[in-house]
């Protein structure tokens, strides 16, 4: 597995759980389509930001070899950066309209 792929499963994983979410919370989904590219930016920024940790996709893979410990935090933090970034997005949605 490479680097890249790992990148495309994370973000991957970030629409699953924005789409999660949206299905969840209904007074908070953005649609198809809006609960989707929030799953995409929200899993690329949490990954970027809390990759730093050690468990980005080269870390994953530094030694040649498939961490599976740190591919599976990597999965849970881009589902949690989908899930989460589609609540804030409706927030600064909602705050954007009573003004």
């Amino acid at each position: 597995m490479t680097d890249t792929l790992i990148s495309l499963i994370s973000i991957v994983f970030g629409i699953i759980g924005s789409n999660i979410s949206g299905y969840i919370f209904k007074t908070h989904t953005l649609g198809l389509i809006g609960n989707t590219i929030s799953g995409v930016f929200g899993s690329i920024f949490f990954i970027k930001s809390l990759g730093q940790f050690g468990f980005g996709p080269k870390s994953i893979m530094q030694s040649g070899d498939l961490h599976f410990g740190l591919f599976i935090l990597n999965l849970f933090i881009s589902f949690t950066g989908g899930f989460i970034t589609v609540i804030l997005i409706h927030k600064l949605k909602t705050m954007m309209n009573h003004r």
